[in-house]
């Protein structure tokens, strides 16, 4: 096949970063680049939870963390804040949030959830989640704190992950959806859990998250 049309029938490929961000933090910024530039993405789209199922109630509110993202991510053009899990009423399933941007970007859109290995273990709990692969690739990553400790797949998921499995980066390019990747990036071993942790105790979080982010955290008196 000659090599320039074959690369004139790839399709613009986005990423998808969803989570709590409560905060957000230098580990999720450095993931998601890393993952852009691996798997060549024009875009990726930071996508703050509004009621996330699997997670204890907030005390932060959905509007204040998607600020601190905005804020995050202002400098970087690939990056954008998509604010659809705010404007939805219920709970945030992911299934839900891929269908709707498989409504809004078309069916050939490609289209890779960033997911860490250790969400990855419970992807088997979540709602409706054998059809979430119809709708994007998945792009794995493994979290640094659990290197060595990995937790063992269901044979459910090791199934799953063996039909779907892919090695070359540049597949997510020839199709919408289908394919399971996994990347590794640098380890950055920080988590919003500790950062609240350290907030709270008046602790320094200088060079772990975006000073215009720690600034918006201490003028709204956040964390404390």
């Amino acid at each position: 096949m000659n090599t320039s049309a074959a690369a004139n029938t790839k399709i613009p490929a986005i990423g998808i970063l969803g989570g709590t961000f409560n905060p957000i933090h230098f580990g999720h910024l450095r993931m998601a680049q890393e993952l852009a530039d691996a798997l060549k993405l024009a875009q990726v789209r930071f996508i703050p939870a509004a009621n996330p199922p699997h997670k204890d109630m907030l005390t932060i509110s959905a509007q204040q963390r998607a600020e601190m993202v905005q804020l995050a991510i202002a400098d970087n053009h690939r990056f954008v804040l998509d604010k659809r899990e705010l404007l939805r009423v219920g709970a945030s399933y992911s299934i839900d949030t891929l269908q709707s941007l498989r409504d809004e970007l078309g069916a050939t859109a490609s289209i890779t959830l960033f997911m860490g290995s250790d969400a990855f273990s419970k992807f088997d709990t979540w709602h409706r989640w054998q059809e979430i692969i119809q709708l994007c690739h998945i792009a794995l990553v493994q979290r640094p704190q659990l290197r060595g400790h990995d937790t063992a797949l269901s044979k459910t998921l090791e199934t799953f992950l063996h039909n779907h499995y892919s090695e070359n980066p540049d597949d997510i390019h020839e199709l919408p959806a289908g394919i399971v990747t996994m990347r590794q990036v640098t380890a950055l071993d920080i988590s919003s859990t500790a950062l609240r942790k350290a907030l709270k105790s008046n602790d320094s979080v200088r060079y772990l998250m975006p000073g215009n982010v720690i600034d918006y955290i201490q003028s709204n008196q956040l964390y404390c």
